[in-house]
C-alpha cells in the first residue's frame, strides 16, 4: 500500500525542451516533506503540453507547468484542496 504521495516529473525530451529539469530541480528544493516524493520519469504521453507532472496515487495530472507552479501545486497537496 502506498502511503506517501509521488509527484513525476516527466524528463523526456520534449518535456526537457520545455523546462522539465528546472520544474524537477524546483520540486525537490520546495519539498521538506517525508510524505513527499519527487522523482523524474519518462514520457508521460502529453508531449505537447509539457512540462507534464502526475501525482500518485491520486493520478492527478498537470500540464504546462513552470518554475512558478510549485508552490501552488505543493500547497494543494498538503492541503488535499483538488
Amino acid at each position: 500500500m502506498i502511503t506517501e504521495n509521488r509527484i513525476l516529473i516527466c524528463q523526456h525530451l520534449t518535456c526537457r525542451k520545455q523546462g522539465a529539469a528546472k520544474v524537477l530541480a524546483a520540486f525537490r528544493s520546495a519539498v521538506i516533506s517525508d510524505e513527499i516524493i519527487v522523482e523524474g520519469c519518462g514520457c508521460l504521453g502529453q508531449c505537447g503540453n509539457g512540462p507534464n507532472l502526475v501525482i500518485l496515487p491520486a493520478e492527478i495530472c498537470y500540464y504546462h507547468v513552470s518554475v512558478n507552479d510549485v508552490p501552488t501545486i505543493i500547497a494543494k497537496l498538503l492541503d488535499g484542496d483538488w
